[in-house]
């Protein structure tokens, strides 16, 4: 890419010169950019505008600080302040009267060209020795300097309709752009013989901007904010969704991942199975399509690297009951603190409900094994095959400074149908045995009853497995169906039929085969959820009978709280009272069933914190809460449209009878987590600099400040700001 800064004073058309040379290089195949500061320029007033080049397209739209080239229009403003981030060796073309010799010493080591651009402006009628306007003069020597062709020159003045004087003044230009090398590695280029400077040269310190003191009579003034994005307020885990996904359009992926780690242990577990509500929050789904970010989340787990643990120094002991996503969110964020974490899972492998409940087409187990493995080495000890009952979460107690329990949902919600029992399944026992290779339903009609994620997962299993025919029955609509959607759209398309509004209520035997007899639904009343109660229709048609060989019940499950003492008592922040010995606290669906694993990563991080400050009185939890930046803050007019960048899926041959992962992910983050809006966060896009007409912002790249002595809180600052970071405020 090539940048190139141009300085110069309203009148001069400094913008109009930088959309010249886009013109141009754009008519030979590339990629331009061009604008300017726009606010500032008015008569007299020093702008600068600013142009890039490249052979990709252009995805950067701050001004430039490190520029290849530098073009100055106004005499009066060369000085060594243009040399401001100029690359090393870098060109600098001005428009002055003086020979290139007599700015060695200023310029030394770059190629200098000079063209008395005034002049020759001026002869031709182009402005007033007062206000000349030298920009097509300009185009002349910045065209012979850079390779181009006055042929090339002359169709970029045809196109954008400039007249014959500007074509002679800068067909002059570049004529007598003749160069030289001189001392110093500079290159010269001089006017005709006898022409005569029209500005001399002044003080460099003399093109600085107008001061006036305008704060005393402001009635209002701009003040930077950092809103919650909308995306951050939605995620369960409690991820910082802007952060690392900025970081991703920066193809900085290993910081990335350092930033989700902060919050979750398994992002690579999240990015393939979480329903993304930060994707249904998205600012964006009101402008085109909401961020892609659970298959950011996937590749910068599958990308980025993963840091080796910094084992803290050991402190007290916690037992964490459970290894699902809430017991493994809470067991890595305690031994980040310095807790020795003994981990207690009933089964004989770790994971709970992501190794046993998710199949491996959605969730592979190396993904699953991966994180795992990064949270042992934390220094979390891990049991298997230790299932922890009432008596033994009280000798836990006894041994341990806080123990927290986050067993999931055991207990299945089930449906009395009647006398072919035999033929009915659980859905989470129908997956576990598929995990470990126990069913078989190869040839043979599956009916899976029930609308969430489970019921999805079961009728899938089952179709790899090889059952010729499956069926969902749901007693409500798709559209109430709490399951992820795009998983109900990938059954569909594998084949899978749903029969929405059905409820069976009975099976008999017919020989070996079951007769399924369900009732029509219709909705009724939204119930406390907001979601419509399903009502039996009545008429002979209500009734229908369905014939299969296994029954899939998936219709839920509930907490098993034998495990707690009776009596006891739960507080807000998952704290059990009623047990002696050591505090005992809860949480994940066991404490608040949401259905998820983010929910769960989430509610287990809490219960870290909430057990970090019961035992040392520090409370770590973080309870601002800044305003969401919501769709109304943000200026999409500054945007470009853009279509949602979507992961490739593997064939519908191989997903008959394979459990590989069906979604190959993202082939390239960066360009999907550009799309991003940084919703209410600055990301340093330079537009209040750029309009600020006053020039009373800075920035040191990082930090935006105002000099409120000069500010007379105009608030275009605050009108061209996209993401609602600025706002004008009564003083």
């Amino acid at each position: 890419m090539i940048e190139i800064t141009i300085y110069g004073r309203g009148g001069q058309g400094g913008v109009t010169l930088a959309k010249l040379i886009a013109a141009a290089w754009f008519a030979k195949g590339k990629y331009t950019q061009a604008f300017g500061v726009y606010a500032a320029e008015r008569s007299g007033a020093p702008i600068q505008a600013y142009v890039r080049i490249d052979d990709a397209e252009i995805t950067n739209h701050n001004q430039i600080r490190e520029p290849d080239h530098v073009i100055v229009l106004d005499p009066t403003l060369i000085g060594p302040g243009i040399l401001t981030g100029l690359k090393r060796d870098g060109a600098i073309i001005l428009n002055t009267p003086r020979a290139t010799a007599e700015l060695a010493a200023m310029f030394a080591g770059h190629t200098v060209w000079t063209i008395d651009a005034t002049s020759i402006a001026v002869e031709n009628g182009l402005g007033t020795r007062a206000v000349p306007i030298v920009n097509t003069t300009m185009m002349g020597a910045v065209a012979r300097s850079s390779g181009l062709t006055f042929d090339e020159v002359t169709a970029t003045f045809d196109d954008l309709g400039f007249g014959s004087a500007n074509l002679v003044a800068a067909k002059e230009a570049f004529e007598t752009s003749s160069s030289a090398v001189v001392p110093g590695g500079l290159r010269e280029s001089r006017p005709e013989p006898g022409t005569t400077p029209a500005v001399s040269l002044l003080d460099p310190n003399t093109g600085a901007p107008p001061q006036i003191r305008t704060g005393s009579w402001a009635t209002r003034r701009p003040e930077r904010r950092t809103l919650t994005p909308p995306c951050n307020s939605s995620c369960p885990a409690g991820n910082d969704v802007q952060r690392f996904v900025q970081a991703a359009s920066r193809a900085a992926y290993d910081e990335a991942l350092a930033v989700l780690l902060e919050t979750s242990p398994l992002p690579g577990i999240c990015g393939r199975v979480c329903p993304a509500p930060c994707m249904a929050a998205c600012n964006r789904n009101e402008f085109d399509e909401g961020v892609n970010v659970r298959e950011l989340e996937r590749f910068v787990s599958d990308h980025g690297e993963w840091p080796n643990p910094v084992l803290q120094a050991v402190h007290e002991r916690i037992a964490v009951v459970g290894s699902g996503p809430a017991g493994l969110s809470a067991a890595y964020q305690l031994a980040k603190l310095g807790y020795h974490v003994s981990l207690f899972e009933a089964g004989d492998q770790l994971g709970g409900v992501l190794r046993n409940g998710i199949p491996e087409y959605r969730l592979p187990r190396e993904v699953l094994d991966r994180e795992l493995g990064f949270i042992l080495m934390h220094g979390v000890t891990a049991y298997t095959d230790a299932r922890i009952d009432r008596a033994a979460l009280r000798e836990l107690t006894r041994h341990y400074s806080a123990v927290f329990v986050a067993t999931g949902l055991q207990e299945s919600r089930s449906l009395d149908l009647g006398e072919s029992r035999e033929a009915v399944r659980q859905g989470i026992d129908f997956l576990e045995g598929v995990h470990r290779g126990e069913e078989n339903v190869s040839g043979m009609r599956v009916v899976v009853v029930g609308g969430g994620n489970t019921a999805i997962d079961a009728a899938r299993s089952a179709r790899r497995l090889g059952a010729s025919d499956v069926h969902i029955l749901y007693r409500r609509s798709r559209a109430e169906m709490p399951a992820i959607a795009e998983e109900i759209e990938a059954a569909i398309e594998e084949g899978i039929v749903l029969d929405e509004l059905a409820l069976p209520v009975h099976t008999s035997s017919e020989g070996k085969t079951v007769a399924l007899t369900c009732v029509r639904m219709v909705l009724g009343d939204p119930d406390p959820s907001g979601r419509r109660q399903p009502v039996r229709a009545t008429g002979p048609a209500a009734e229908f009978v369905v014939r299969c060989d296994r029954v899939i019940l998936a219709l839920g499950q509930s907490a098993d709280i034998s495990i707690l003492p009776e009596g006891n008592e739960i507080h807000e922040n998952g704290k059990v009272v009623g047990v002696t010995g050591a505090p005992v606290f809860i949480g994940g669906d066991l404490g608040k069933s949401e259905g998820t694993v983010a929910a769960a990563i989430g509610s287990g991080r809490r219960a870290a914190l909430h057990i970090h400050c019961t035992l040392t009185g520090h409370d770590l939890i973080d309870r601002d809460e800044a305003q969401v930046a919501t769709a109304d803050l943000i200026r999409t007019r500054t945007f470009p449209h853009a279509a949602r960048t979507r992961g490739g899926t593997i064939s519908h041959e191989l997903r008959e009878h394979t459990f590989a992962e069906v979604h190959t992910g993202l082939t390239d983050a960066a360009v999907e987590a550009q799309r991003c809006f940084s919703c209410g966060v600055c990301n340093s896009c330079d537009r209040c600099l750029t309009y600020c007409p006053e020039g009373v912002l800075t920035t040191d790249g990082d930090t935006y400040t105002f000099n409120f002595d000069f500010c007379k809180g105009c608030g275009v600052c605050a009108a061209e700001c996209p993401r609602g970071v600025i706002l004008m405020s009564q003083i």
